[in-house]
C-alpha cells in the first residue's frame, strides 16, 4: 500500500522549436493492493498518452520514478513554475 502520495509534473518549452510538451508522474495504489507508477506526456494543452507500470512494492516504483525524472530532467524538462 502507498503511504507517502507522489505526484510530479514537469515541462519542456522551447519557442524556436514550436515545442511544448507535459510529462506527469504519479504513484497510486490500485485494487489488488499493488502499487501503479502512472506515466502521462504529450503537448500542452492536448491529451497525450499514458503508460501504467504495476509493482509489489512502492520502494520498485519509486526507483522507476526517480531514474525517468533524471532521465527528462537531462533533455531539459522543469518544474512547473
Amino acid at each position: 500500500m502507498t503511504l507517502q502520495p507522489y505526484h510530479l509534473y514537469i515541462e519542456r518549452i522551447d519557442p524556436s522549436k514550436n515545442m511544448a510538451r507535459f510529462y506527469a508522474l504519479s504513484i497510486e495504489p490500485n485494487l489488488f493492493g499493488e502499487t501503479s507508477l502512472v506515466r502521462s506526456w504529450g503537448r500542452i494543452g492536448r491529451r497525450g498518452q499514458q503508460k501504467i507500470h504495476v509493482f509489489d512494492s512502492e520502494a520498485k516504483a519509486v526507483d522507476l520514478l526517480l531514474t525517468l525524472l533524471r532521465r527528462k530532467r537531462s533533455r531539459g524538462y522543469l518544474p512547473l513554475q
